[in-house]
């Protein structure tokens, strides 16, 4: 298995994060992606990146943290990708988050728009955030609707008509915890969606998949998630790991 999306160089981690990647490993999770945040992220996430060959790095500035100063947060992506001293495997996370604040929506929206050119430009994946912004995400990727726009919709919880506008631009889901949350509504979209159409994704420490549902999650959890969706899919869970797998390299492009 494949998580697309954990952030693990986090402190939330620090007291036992090679014990966490014993787990992982155990559990049958073999790579990890690690999306960025923002500037003061970026140390520790290539720090570890660069520890572990299964372990690999996006670069992305968080749409929670595009605030006034956003030029400047920006200029370090942009920095970071072009110096090419690290590679990055995805333009992420990126995208528009209104959940928190609305305050700075225009900026979202603009890093949002100029961060899917630079991915195009290199050829990368974006990985998508949104919440409580599934209108505006859409119209800002509308707008860069193309061949060259691929990646993934990170932690998708919106309805079958939203998941389908998402395939049709290039994208897979990001399926997390919440679809096997009880009554999130989640599984009730899945079920209706390929295996083809998704990958699996922690978003660890965040959204732990019953049965550790409100505790902190770890790639090792993936395997509920992997599970949930083998059942609803009524297809092994060997099967949804092999293709999960595979829709995650060639969305990372790796070899």
């Amino acid at each position: 298995m494949i998580d697309t999306h954990t952030h693990i160089y986090l402190n939330h981690f620090s007291d036992d994060r090679s014990e966490l990647l014993q787990r992982a490993k155990e559990a049958g999770v073999q790579e990890l992606f690690l999306p960025n945040i923002d500037k003061e992220s970026v140390a520790a996430l290539k720090s570890l990146a660069a520890a572990h060959e299964h372990i690999y790095p996006m670069m992305g500035l968080h749409p929670s943290h595009v605030k006034a100063d956003y030029e400047e947060e920006l200029a370090v992506v942009w920095e970071e990708l072009d110096k090419q001293e690290t590679r990055y495997y995805a333009v992420g996370e990126i995208g528009i988050d209104l959940y928190w604040d609305k305050t700075y929506i225009a900026e979202q929206q603009d890093a949002f728009d100029r961060q899917i050119k630079k991915a195009k430009a290199l050829n990368l994946p974006i990985v998508i955030h949104c919440r409580d912004a599934f209108a505006e995400t859409f119209e800002v990727l509308e707008a860069n609707r193309g061949e060259d726009l691929f990646g993934i919709f990170h932690c998708f919880t919106g309805n079958l008509e939203q998941a389908h506008q998402a395939l049709s631009l290039n994208l897979k889901l990001g399926i997390g915890g919440v679809v096997t949350f009880k009554n999130g509504g989640l599984d009730k979209v899945v079920a209706e969606l390929k295996t083809e159409d998704l990958v699996l994704e922690t978003d660890a420490p965040y959204l732990a998949p019953m049965p550790y549902r409100g505790k902190r999650n770890e790639p090792a959890y993936l395997k509920y998630i992997a599970q949930k969706i083998a059942d609803l899919h009524q297809r092994p869970l060997a099967e949804v790991d092999a293709i999960t797998t595979a829709n995650a390299r060639k969305i990372f492009q790796i070899d």
